[in-house]
């Protein structure tokens, strides 16, 4: 069996918002992903975030002297049009599994025959990219999860209800802002008993270890680089890296440029390799059992070299020749640990 053969289970993309989404089923897409290119790079499965975008971006650019690049948290987003916004996004998600174009993934059953029938439709798990559509009381995250919600992120880089997101900065530890507030400490208790997996991607390093301190569920950043090999605030320490292991959890390897390289520049002429390096580097230090993919497709720029999730076996293909990853290895980078903490998570 050969890289090309794998099927993958991808931990971001942001494709359910992107302009031309109407087109998935049919593709011809300006996008990284729709139904025809999942198939042609042997994505079967992957986690389909919502998001709502602040009006200023990444936030307003910070003049500084230091050499440092830093963009202020971006304004926060109510709750009202989030919620508008978001509900409107996980219909288009509904529709395409009414059409029999996707299984929405609400149990481990819908994983597994995902994997196990190549023919059938991919499985798609329905994410909160930043929790603001839910009320601080969590009364509306019932009505979200009967609606399919398996997986969500409490922020994104910003402040929220629930805590506090890294702004974008470089060079910059991920210990910016104070940590969850209880508000946030009891969504991640809630989603620990209903079975809704929480993420760590665009927390600050102060909620980071609030969440590993509930001890609800394995640590899990579904998109993420090593801080060690690029210093941006987005990034793991190895410090994290560690307990996400110690928990059972993992990090899902993001493609997008601007997390991968040493010096913050966002460029599609950004190799391929890079995304090897992180893999490699995460496996060397807390195990390969550890280790998913998580592209950030549709949400950010990615190497051209890679192109879209038709370009997945050109990765696969890096990950051994050059990153060393033995079958057996890529196996679990590309579903096996995803399955296991997703499973986890789900209490199945």
């Amino acid at each position: 069996m050969t890289p090309a053969t794998l099927a993958v289970f991808d931990g971001h993309n942001d494709t359910l918002i992107h302009p031309e989404i109407a087109r998935f089923a049919g593709g011809g897409m300006g996008s990284h992903i729709d139904l025809p290119r999942m198939n042609a790079g042997g994505m079967r499965g992957g986690i389909f975030a919502v998001f709502t975008g602040s009006p200023d971006g990444r936030g307003p650019l910070v003049e500084r002297t230091d050499g440092v690049l830093e963009f202020g948290h971006p304004q926060p987003i109510d709750q009202p049009t989030a919620a508008g916004f978001a509900l409107r996004a996980a219909g288009r998600l509904l529709a395409l599994e009414r059409d029999g174009y996707i299984r929405v993934g609400r149990t481990t059953a819908d994983l597994d025959a995902a994997l196990d029938d190549p023919d059938g439709p991919p499985v798609a798990i329905l994410h909160l990219e930043g929790a603001e559509a839910i009320d601080p009381g969590l009364e509306a995250l019932d009505a979200w999860y009967a609606a399919g919600l398996r997986s969500l992120g409490p922020v994104w880089s910003r402040v929220n209800a629930f805590g506090t997101g890294v702004p974008f900065v470089f060079p910059s530890s991920p210990d910016v802002g104070p940590g969850l507030t209880r508000a946030g400490e009891r969504l991640v208790e809630r989603c620990a008993e209903l079975g809704i997996l929480v993420d760590l991607s665009h927390l600050n390093e102060a909620g980071f270890w609030d969440v590993a301190g509930l001890a609800a569920g394995p640590l899990v950043v579904s998109h993420a680089g090593a801080h060690a090999l690029a210093p941006c605030s987005r990034n793991l320490t190895d410090t994290q890296l560690e307990a996400v292991a110690i928990s059972g959890g993992l990090v899902g390897i993001v493609f997008a440029s601007l997390f991968l390289r040493a010096d913050f520049v966002d460029s599609p002429d950004s190799p391929l390799q890079l995304i090897v390096e992180h893999a490699r580097y995460v496996a060397d230090r807390i195990g390969v059992e550890h280790v998913a993919l998580g592209s950030d497709f549709d949400g950010a720029r990615i190497s051209a070299e890679l192109g879209d999730v038709a370009g997945l076996p050109r990765l696969l293909e890096a990950l051994r020749d050059t990153g060393g990853f033995v079958h057996r290895e890529l196996e679990q980078i590309c579903w096996d640990n995803w399955r296991r903490v997703i499973g986890d998570w789900w209490r199945s």
